[in-house]
């Protein structure tokens, strides 16, 4: 009798642990335990992670999140799309900085200026990054922040990029490869140093010798008077 009463008690467990185990086979970019150095979820609907206690992650806010990010204590919101957040930010003492990326491609100028940009506004407190999806372009500068400013290996910041949970890693391969080619100790130097990109020949680096040729050229001018 005690047998057959345990018995569909039994099915019930064994069939729920088939389902978990389906499940899990069906999600492999969602590790079973999720790493304590990943960045961890916060929300789900903002696709928002707290990467570190200085910096957060997500998709493009609306006015509705604004209070929780009021409540996480964001000075500053460093915005990687070509849409202001002006629409939905309305708190005044919440910086903005915004650093229109290319989704299909990003050189190291544009993360030079992004690595520079978030360590800047960290001195205030701490910064959420987004762009549309919270995926492609904030997943590459989350990555690179980990290797370049935290110092981890890039397998170790491609493996939480790819399988982080932060949505379909197809759309990361434009990341996944400027990440694998990149010059890290390259980026290092130029960002410590104060320079715009690894490149002395890089766009806004010949913008800056233009500009200083022009200032030359003025206090010659000036001089000559």
């Amino acid at each position: 009798m005690r047998i057959r009463f345990l018995a569909p008690l039994v099915a019930s467990l064994l069939a729920l642990s088939l389902s978990e185990v389906s499940q899990a086979g069906d999600s492999p970019s969602m590790p079973t335990t999720r790493p304590s150095e990943w960045a961890q979820p916060i929300d789900p609907h903002y696709n928002l992670f707290r990467i570190t206690p200085m910096l957060y992650r997500s998709r493009q806010p609306d006015a509705s999140a604004q209070p929780l990010i009021e409540q996480l204590g964001v000075h500053t919101v460093v915005n990687f799309i070509k849409e202001s957040d002006q629409k939905w930010l309305s708190d005044p003492s919440i910086s903005q900085v915004q650093i229109p990326l290319q989704t299909v491609h990003v050189d190291d100028a544009d993360m030079i200026e992004s690595l520079r940009a978030i360590q800047t506004a960290q001195q205030n407190g701490p910064v959420l990054i987004h762009c549309k999806h919270g995926l492609d372009r904030t997943g590459l500068v989350a990555a690179m922040y980990r290797i370049v400013v935290q110092g981890w290996s890039k397998q170790a910041a491609l493996d939480e990029m790819e399988h982080g949970g932060y949505g379909d890693e197809d759309n990361l391969k434009h990341g996944i490869d400027y990440i694998s080619k990149v010059d890290v100790d390259a980026l290092k130097t130029a960002l410590n140093s104060g320079a715009c990109s690894t490149s002395a020949f890089a766009r806004c680096a010949i913008k800056g010798w233009f500009q200083k040729t022009d200032v030359v050229g003025v206090q010659t001018i000036l001089w000559r008077l």
